[in-house]
Order: C-alpha cells, then sequence, then structure tokens
C-alpha cells in the first residue's frame, strides 16, 4: 500500500538505491528484481505528487574494477560507467529527470551521507537493490547522519539474490531501529 503524503508538513526523502540494469536484469542481476519496479515507481510518483524529495544512488565502477577490493571479493563486473549496465533499470530510469543522484565506488554512498548531514529531513525511506547489501549500508549512514529522523525501509521495494539474507538484512535493520514495512 502506497501511503499519500498531500497536507503532511514532514519533511521527507525517498532514496531509491542502485536500481540499475545490472542488479535486475544483468550481470548481478535476478529474477525478483524486475517484481520491484511497479512498486518502486509508485513510491516515487507518490513522494513527487506530495512535494517530497526523491534522490537516487547508483552503484558505479571504473575500468579497474578487478583491482578494487569489491572487485578482488566480487569478480563479477557490473555497473561500469558508461555501460548498459549502469543505467537506471526500466521506467524509473525516466522518473529520476531532476533528481539528484550521488554515483559511489562502494556499498555506502559518501556523498549521500555528506548531503543528509546538512538536510532537515524528518523521515527517509529507501527502496531499491541489494537489502543485505547497499539498502542496509545506506540506511546505516542515514541513521548515522540524521540520528533523530524517521528511517524506513520498505521491504516490499527492496530485495536480495538469497532471499536468507535478505530477511536477516530486514531483521538488522529493525534491530537498529529502523522501521521496516510492508514485510
Amino acid at each position: 500500500m502506497i501511503r499519500s503524503y498531500k497536507g503532511d508538513t514532514m519533511k521527507k526523502l525517498l532514496i531509491v538505491v542502485d536500481f540499475q540494469r545490472d542488479f535486475v536484469d544483468g550481470t548481478l542481476g535476478f529474477l525478483s528484481a524486475s517484481a520491484l519496479e511497479s512498486g518502486i515507481c509508485e513510491k516515487i510518483l507518490a513522494y513527487r505528487d506530495a512535494n517530497q524529495t526523491v534522490v537516487f544512488t547508483l552503484d558505479t565502477h571504473g575500468p579497474d574494477y578487478e583491482k578494487t577490493q569489491e572487485g578482488r571479493n566480487l569478480p563479477v563486473r557490473h555497473c561500469i560507467r558508461g555501460t548498459d549496465g549502469h543505467e537506471l533499470y526500466g521506467r524509473v530510469k525516466a522518473l529520476a529527470d531532476n533528481c539528484l543522484q550521488f554515483e559511489k565506488g562502494t556499498f555506502g554512498s559518501d556523498s549521500l551521507y555528506t548531503y543528509l548531514q546538512g538536510s532537515d529531513f524528518d523521515s527517509i525511506e529507501l527502496v531499491g537493490l541489494v537489502s543485505s547489501i547497499c539498502v542496509l549500508t545506506n540506511a546505516v549512514l542515514a541513521k548515522t547522519a540524521l540520528p533523530e529522523a524517521e528511517i524506513i525501509v520498505d521491504a516490499s521495494c527492496t530485495d536480495s539474490f538469497d532471499p536468507v539474507l535478505h530477511e536477516k538484512a530486514l531483521d538488522v535493520l529493525a534491530g537498529i531501529q529502523v522501521k521496516v514495512i510492508n514485510r
């Protein structure tokens, strides 16, 4: 269920984490990832209709990916800047126009963290991929940057290639006082 934010005086932020082609139907894609597209699009539109803020993170690697720590631990080239796999997936791509996009070379976005530190959001909601890696990491960064803001992860708009890790990640998020909804 998508909540209506019209008339709400809270300042809210939606962070769409790494909903990129390589994580949906590319080199690291998995079957259930594409099913998230509709719910994520509905969230983006609901936030926009309520004049709230939407931002995106983009996993971003260079041609030297294999030489990085991540590349040595996960030797699957993905989200290489300038490739189709780096692009946002499906209808989400068109909805990202005029929104801030934070490229990140690792799981958490340091530039998103800096942006959040300078903000006054009352509520931050995260959706996207992958729940047990980048969604989890960026939720922790949001909680660190704005400890008094309500941090929310919508379980119906995130997933993992590993269902067990997905559930464990949601448990960890709930354990650090992130509100996990639609579980």
